[in-house]
């Protein structure tokens, strides 16, 4: 197949698609489109003008449009459903996977979603019925109820017939799942296996027993840990009383995974959830203005700890030339420990023993940090105000502060893990924002203590 490297090869598909939609014959252009991954067909069709794509639309056969739509983004689904007359969208919908389908429709009004399903096939929108009634964010919800399953007792030549059968299902499988007459879950065999085994012989002889599966109501979170930490293609889900009901595969969880870290990159800037590149600019603004208030009453503060020190810093300037880079260099250290602690968290859950590990070691950090710079910044202070006890006193001040505020960012986000909080909440902000009211206080506190020698 043919795959689009770069911008140059894109606007040279999209020309040939301009020029193959004004031929009479639409076989060219179906022949064209047919040597192109899925994921080409849309960035093809995303960069082609809106009349040239409801022209696309409308050439193409069922099974091509229906893999246009599910690489497109929710946004662009429903403009392409605008697109289609009514019969082609449930046509559509009627092919689409049904984890797919039940995101799409989820992210409709409710009245829009009961008008699609009605007009689909009863035995299509049951399924897609039944993925919408579990909980968003659950195994349930991702999965996709279409699986290729056999009775133990099958021969291997009559599960490769089934799988021929089914074809269209198995064809992004790589197991065959084993159930009983109560569709309870008994075992796996992987496509290997089948082609290494002998035609006569038994599933019940080929298959694992000790099968890993999730519940309908995992975490998707979770679900994302199994099929990471076994290396699973997909991975089963069983209802309460084990039946099968499902399957969740690889590729669903690469996009949550996805998902997930941009959420909690979002979280850990304080931009607000939900803001890409087609979000409004007011949109985005009154998403991120509830953090930047909080954090400017937060900051506040820093300057009711300076008008307190009022005297200090009259009777000594010089104070006043570090200021900034005592604050910033504090809220850098926490921002970095914060970094470090959400990513970790995100791979597993510490025990308690790795929770005093890592505080005792962001401890030392801390103090090897601002040990280097708090000498560091003494004889620069030394050398430019010619004062040897300013120098201690603002290197004195970096290395507790920087201290303060490493152990800040990596105790906060565990305190929120602790109480089963998402620690991306302790964003970057709110921590550099309580380092700065933090590092001012201890700052010209010490600078108070030692204004004797230092006037």
């Amino acid at each position: 197949m043919h795959v689009i490297k770069d911008i140059q090869d894109e606007l040279q598909s999209q020309e040939i698609v301009r020029q193959l939609l004004d031929l009479p014959d639409p076989a060219a252009l179906q022949q064209f489109l047919e040597e192109l991954q899925p994921y080409d067909v849309a960035i093809l069709f995303n960069g082609l003008p809106a009349s040239d794509q409801v022209r696309l639309l409308a050439h193409l056969d069922l099974a091509t449009l229906t893999d246009l739509v599910e690489e497109l983004e929710r946004e662009q689904q429903v403009v392409v459903f605008q697109m289609l007359d009514p019969a082609r969208t449930v046509e559509v919908m009627d092919r689409m996977d049904n984890d797919d389908l039940a995101q799409y429709l989820g992210s409709l009004s409710e009245e829009e979603s009961r008008r699609l399903l009605s007009s689909m096939k009863l035995s299509e929108s049951s399924a897609v019925r039944q993925l919408m009634n579990y909980p968003p964010e659950t195994a349930g919800r991702i999965m996709n109820n279409r699986y290729v399953w056999i009775p133990a007792h099958y021969t291997v030549t009559e599960a490769i017939a089934k799988i021929r059968d089914f074809a269209e299902i198995s064809e992004a499988i790589s197991y065959l799942y084993v159930i009983d007459d109560n569709k309870q879950l008994l075992g796996v065999v992987s496509y290997r296996d089948l082609i290494l085994a002998m035609p006569e012989e038994r599933i019940q002889d080929l298959m694992y027993t000790r099968v890993i599966s999730v519940q309908v109501d995992t975490d998707q979170e979770k679900v994302a840990d199994v099929i990471r930490n076994y290396d699973f293609l997909a991975v089963p889900v069983i209802d309460s009383e084990r039946r099968l009901v499902g399957i969740v595969t690889v590729d669903d969880i690469i996009d949550i995974v996805i998902q997930e870290a941009d959420e909690d990159i979002q979280k850990l800037s304080g931009s607000g959830k939900d803001i890409d590149f087609h979000t409004p600019a007011t949109v985005a603004a009154f998403r991120r203005l509830p953090w930047l208030v909080l954090l400017l009453l937060i900051g506040l503060v820093s300057g009711s700890i300076i008008s307190q020190f009022e005297d200090t810093l009259g009777k000594v300037v010089a104070l006043a030339y570090f200021m900034p880079m005592i604050a910033g260099m504090t809220g850098n250290t926490g921002t970095q420990s914060l970094a470090v602690v959400v990513r970790g968290l995100i791979n597993k859950q510490l025990s308690a023993r790795e929770v005093v590990h890592l505080i005792r070691r962001e401890l030392l950090v801390g103090m090897i940090i601002g040990g280097c710079c708090g000498i560091l910044i003494t004889v620069i202070a030394y050398l430019w105000q010619g004062s040897l006890m300013l120098g201690l006193t603002v290197g004195l001040s970096l290395l507790l502060t920087l201290i303060i505020g490493t152990m800040a960012g990596t105790v906060i986000p565990l305190l929120l893990s602790r109480f089963n909080v998402d620690p991306a909440v302790a964003s970057g902000p709110l921590i550099t924002t309580l380092n700065d009211v933090l590092s001012l206080f201890i700052y010209f506190g010490i600078a108070t203590l030692f204004i004797h020698y230092l006037v």
